[in-house]
């Protein structure tokens, strides 16, 4: 594939109904706050990085489940509005449609419940109905917002077709499923680095001792995000760390998905890793400075500004 050609990137997540809710400050346990606001969003880690992918250019087929209820045509016309390929998403009957509490404050910080419904009940026949598409994939992009069974599942239709495959391990997992982690690129941010290996992940100097015995886990290559103080590359053989843009962070909701999608459509271009990474950090910023999840994700004419920019 040359630059010119449209990147191909198969999205296999979740999608989710977001009620966001806004207030001055998140609660402690026990504790009842007054908020300022609830709007309801499109969302979901896998239909945000679908959506991220193809504001970037990309062409996008999303695979995953949505329920019978109102939420689920919603969720299925602004996937279509955002040109993202739907044909293979499948409606369950007697289902609701996954949905997620995301808590926001005044910095930006967030806290966020996940209730999956049907995003649970992805299965194996949905994703041999899509071996084609996976199979004529750039890229392959998973999260872990749908069964792991399923995300080793689909790796391995991949790997056979010689598709590269980006995990974004979130949420992190507590137990891994057999070959979870077996995958070319992982894109984890620090609390998920932390939940894998069992240990605290607070500064650059960490991650980059942490890399080895993350890649021990499985995946060939491995991103490490540290927020404000930027990301650790390592692409199989040196680790190198990226700073992170400055930007006035507003909601950083979806930070972490216009990342992974911007590490999936640059590769999917022949692009390096750490040119993957500058694209994807640019991407991120844009996304944490704006509201909400798929409404905050830039274009890639604000990507490709920004990075001239700084």
């Amino acid at each position: 594939m040359t630059e010119k050609q449209q990147a191909k990137i198969t999205v296999v997540g979740s999608i989710n109904m977001d009620l966001m809710i806004r207030a001055s400050n998140l609660p402690l346990p026990g504790e009842t706050v007054i908020a300022d606001s609830k709007v309801e969003n499109p969302g979901g880690k896998g239909a945000n990085q679908a959506v991220a992918a193809a504001r970037m250019g990309a062409s996008v087929t999303m695979i995953g489940c949505v329920g019978d209820d109102s939420f689920a045509t919603q969720l299925l016309e602004n996937l279509a509005e955002e040109n993202v390929d739907t044909s293979r998403i499948t409606r369950r009957e007697n289902t609701a449609s996954g949905v997620a509490v995301v808590m926001v404050e005044e910095s930006g910080e967030n806290a966020i419940l996940v209730v999956p419904g049907a995003n649970a009940l992805v299965n194996q026949q949905e994703i041999e109905q899509a071996r084609q598409v996976i199979s004529d994939s750039d890229v392959l992009l998973m999260q872990l917002e749908v069964p792991q069974e399923i995300v080793a599942y689909t790796t391995q239709i991949a790997r056979d077709a010689g598709v590269p495959v980006i995990l974004d391990p979130a949420p992190a997992p507590l137990e891994c499923c057999a070959d979870l982690l077996n995958v070319d690129l992982i894109c984890p941010n620090q609390s998920e680095v932390a939940a894998l290996l069992g240990k605290p992940v607070e500064s650059m100097d960490d991650a980059v001792s942490l890399m080895k015995e993350l890649t021990q886990l499985g995946p060939k290559q491995a991103i490490i995000t540290m927020g404000e103080q930027g990301a650790v590359v390592f692409d199989g053989e040196t680790v190198q760390t990226v700073p992170s843009f400055a930007v006035e962070a507003i909601d950083s909701t979806a930070a972490g998905d216009a990342f992974a999608a911007g590490i999936a459509v640059r590769l999917a271009e022949h692009a390096s890793l750490i040119e993957a990474v500058q694209f994807a950090s640019a991407a991120g910023a844009l996304a944490a400075s704006g509201a909400g999840a798929q409404t905050a994700m830039p274009t890639r004419e604000q990507i490709e500004t920004l990075l001239k920019q700084q």
